[in-house]
C-alpha cells in the first residue's frame, strides 16, 4: 500500500480520534474552564494531528521529524493537562480512560516514528 499523504497514517487517524475524545471530555468541564483548561486541552490535542500532517507534507525527513517532535511535545502538554484535570475537584470524577488510552497509543507511535527518522550517520 502506497501512502498518499498524512490521512493514510494510522498515527494521524488515532490522533484525530484523540481530538474528538478530548472535545467530548471537555464538554463536561465547568463553564469557567472554557478559556482555561478546556481551551488548552483542545488546542494541544488539535496540534498533534496538525503537526503530523504538516510534517508529512514537508518533503524531507528532517522536516518530518521536526514536526513529529512538535506533535510529541503537544502530546506531553495534553498529558500534563489531563493530569491536572484529574486533580481538580470539579473534573476529577470524569472518565479519562479513553483519552488516556488514545494518547498513550499516539505517543508510542510518534516515539517510534521519531526514532526511525533519526539522522543517518
Amino acid at each position: 500500500m502506497v501512502l498518499n499523504g498524512y490521512k493514510d497514517l494510522i498515527v494521524w487517524q488515532k490522533a484525530m480520534n484523540l481530538v474528538t475524545e478530548v472535545y467530548l471530555l471537555t464538554e463536561d468541564f465547568p463553564k469557567e474552564e472554557n478559556y482555561g483548561l478546556t481551551s488548552q486541552m483542545r488546542r494541544a490535542s488539535i496540534s498533534i494531528p496538525s503537526n503530523i500532517a504538516e510534517g508529512r507534507l514537508r518533503g524531507t525527513r528532517k522536516d518530518y521529524r521536526h514536526f513529529l517532535l512538535n506533535a510529541y511535545g503537544s502530546g506531553a502538554e495534553l498529558e500534563t493537562q489531563i493530569e491536572i484535570a484529574k486533580r481538580l475537584a470539579k473534573t476529577k470524577s470524569l472518565n479519562y480512560n479513553k483519552a488516556d488510552q488514545l494518547l498513550m497509543e499516539v505517543m508510542k507511535m510518534l516515539n517510534s516514528l521519531i526514532d526511525n527518522l533519526k539522522p543517518r550517520s
